[in-house]
């Protein structure tokens, strides 16, 4: 599933009663804001990526490897972040750096 950037719409919500109109402000005695509205379905996409991509990062930093296994701790860290770039479909561009 590619990640897209979600669709930004402005609307006009009420500050008093909480009515959203879009795309025309009311024209009665309310006193309106503007504020940005996402797609549900957007919003729970990233919400889902955002929850795996937490919980690896709360992996990474609450998991402390045996004192001889670094390399293979941090080498099964790196394979579970590009599972999850896999996954995500989230693809920059790779960096690799020299030993």
């Amino acid at each position: 599933m590619a990640v897209q950037k979600p669709k930004f719409i402005q609307a006009w919500e009420c500050v008093g009663c909480g009515r959203i109109e879009a795309p025309q402000p009311c024209l009665g005695i309310c006193q309106d804001r503007p504020m940005e509205l996402v797609p549900k379905a957007a919003y729970e996409q990233l919400a889902e990526e955002y929850g795996r991509m937490r919980e690896l990062v709360l992996q990474l930093a609450l998991t402390s490897p045996r004192p001889d296994q670094w390399e293979a701790g941090y080498r099964a860290a790196q394979k579970r972040a590009q599972a999850l770039v896999d996954a995500l479909q989230l693809h920059p561009e790779r960096t690799k750096v020299s030993k």
